[in-house]
């Protein structure tokens, strides 16, 4: 749970002071520093969701330490993309329980990417597909004018993690894929969407 009041961050380095100063003294930067508000929340979703979301990106935890010479290098299944290069970049497709962040400057088609992705995906795993930066008919007419068969893909447009979080616990997809995380945001943090959060929160 969030803590109430207000914390001064830096936005250059994350820092976090109890006071406003004119110069952040961690990372040296000038006039970097600006008040936070956060208030207490409950998140609105299950707590199996909020349990399931502490168990880590790998969707397991060891019950004990293990040797590493002892864990088994059987092939783990992946789940092809559609795209050669792509699995390649991924090491020969998506595994279970992965998290790939796919980046790079604006208009360089990550959305166009992603889509297809979605589209080659959908009929041989249940996907969801989350649009944070663009409504449900511009991702329509994306995909009628790519040639893509959207029979299967689930979409949304959300911003906020907790309604996410539910929608994923009720759909149950194998693959989510979120358009963009620098938009998403908890109800619980008074930071910009993409800014740098207060610790603790």
């Amino acid at each position: 749970m969030a803590k109430s009041g207000s914390v001064f961050v830096c936005g250059e380095c994350g820092a976090e002071f109890s006071k406003w100063q004119g110069r952040c003294p961690e990372c040296g930067a000038w006039n970097s520093i600006q008040e936070t508000f956060v208030n207490d929340y409950t998140p609105k979703v299950s707590a199996s969701a909020v349990s399931s979301r502490l168990k880590g990106f790998s969707g397991e935890i060891s019950q004990k330490v293990v040797d590493l010479n002892s864990v088994s290098l059987t092939s783990v299944p992946r789940i092809s993309s559609g795209f050669n290069e792509l699995d390649r970049v991924l090491g020969g497709g998506i595994v279970s329980g992965s998290v790939v962040l796919i980046g790079g400057n604006p208009g360089a088609g990550k959305s166009t990417l992603l889509l297809q992705v979605v589209c080659n995906l959908a009929n041989r795993v249940k996907v969801l597909y989350i649009t944070g930066e663009e409504s449900l008919q511009q991702v329509a007419m994306r995909a009628a004018r790519l040639g893509c068969n959207t029979s299967g893909v689930k979409i949304a447009t959300e911003t906020s993690i907790e309604t996410i979080l539910a929608m994923a616990e009720r759909e149950k997809p194998q693959i989510l894929i979120v358009d963009s995380i620098q938009v998403m945001h908890l109800d619980g943090i008074s930071s910009a969407p993409g800014s740098v959060s207060p610790a603790g929160s």
